[in-house]
């Protein structure tokens, strides 16, 4: 299976340009962290260093992905994007819960905070205008090309995006309101938020890695297709996996007993072709042919017409 090489150029381009943007954010904030004196900022570009790094698995992901089938991976290698998913959402997962303990041994220790100098205000609000160019841009890619893991890395700056924010909101807490448990709460809050992103991207790839469907829609839209052609009946045991931005369909149909082998072939022939030029994405169609009325009972894979919910 050859992967689309417009699309593998947008993923390569999204990674770059990630990389790009994130280590010349780090820089920035690193050094002026270290001229203002604040640790909150150093931080913050240590946390940009991070997100470097795990746009370095989408570029070395991408790279894989483009490699063609062969006696190992006879699928491909397209699934390698859904792992990177994974693996994504574990490293968003630990973002979230190391803020949601710093903020909590603070909530418990009273720590008070100090008032940095007005650079590292300034750099903060630069990098929150950076990131969300960056996660918009993204956002925008991984749409467009149906990627998991690149939307991932989107909501992974969208997180440092409020995580920079309750870093602003919490000096207003703290300095102009004289409430710094508000800052410390908000900032529980946040990483609550980040918990639940990835907790969220982790079942999404999940998903797609048990071979199971987030549109159920589609298997109707199989039906209608295979509806088209007369001499193909009782559509069933329909599985349908997705690997990547492509879809895998195989399915069983029935048709006259009395047909000979290159007649049931040609019917097959079309609704393949049905399917192929009506549903978008579809990569490959494998369909088994069954003479009319033939009941399997022990038919326990797939989705016809009788269970689908």
């Amino acid at each position: 299976m050859k992967v689309k090489p417009e699309r593998n150029r947008e993923l390569k381009h999204a990674s770059w340009i990630g990389i790009i943007g994130n280590s010349l954010l780090a820089v920035v904030k690193i050094v002026i962290g270290f001229i203002s004196g604040s640790l909150a900022v150093i931080g913050d570009g240590i946390d940009s260093l991070s997100d470097v790094f795990t746009y370095f698995i989408t570029l070395f992901t991408t790279r894989l992905i483009g490699k063609p089938p062969d006696s190992k991976y006879p699928y491909g290698y397209r699934k390698a994007e859904t792992i990177s998913t994974k693996v994504l959402s574990f490293i968003i997962f630990f973002a979230g819960a190391q803020l949601l303990i710093s903020t909590a041994s603070r909530l418990i220790s009273g720590e008070e905070r100090e008032m940095p100098s007005i650079i590292a205000i300034y750099v903060t609000i630069l990098s929150i205008i950076g990131k969300v160019i960056l996660a918009t841009w993204q956002f925008k890619i991984g749409k467009r090309t149906d990627s998991s893991m690149i939307i991932a890395n989107a909501k992974n700056m969208r997180n440092d995006i409020l995580i920079s924010a309750s870093v602003l909101v919490g000096l207003f807490f703290t300095f102009i309101l004289k409430m710094p448990v508000l800052d410390v709460i908000t900032a529980m809050l946040v990483s609550i938020w980040i918990i639940k992103v990835a907790f969220n991207i982790f079942q999404e790839s999940n998903l797609e890695l048990m071979d199971g469907m987030q549109d159920t829609e589609m298997y109707f839209k199989v039906f209608k297709e295979v509806d088209k052609i007369k001499k193909a009946h009782n559509p069933h045991r329909i599985r349908i996996r997705k690997l990547a931005d492509v879809y895998l369909i195989a399915m069983d149909i029935e048709v006259d007993g009395g047909y000979t082998v290159a007649e049931a072939h040609n019917i097959a022939k079309d609704v393949e072709n049905m399917i192929k030029q009506n549903i978008p994405n579809v990569y490959d169609v494998m369909i088994h042919i069954e003479p009319y009325g033939n009941i399997e009972s022990d038919e326990v894979y797939g989705i016809s017409k009788d269970n689908i919910k």
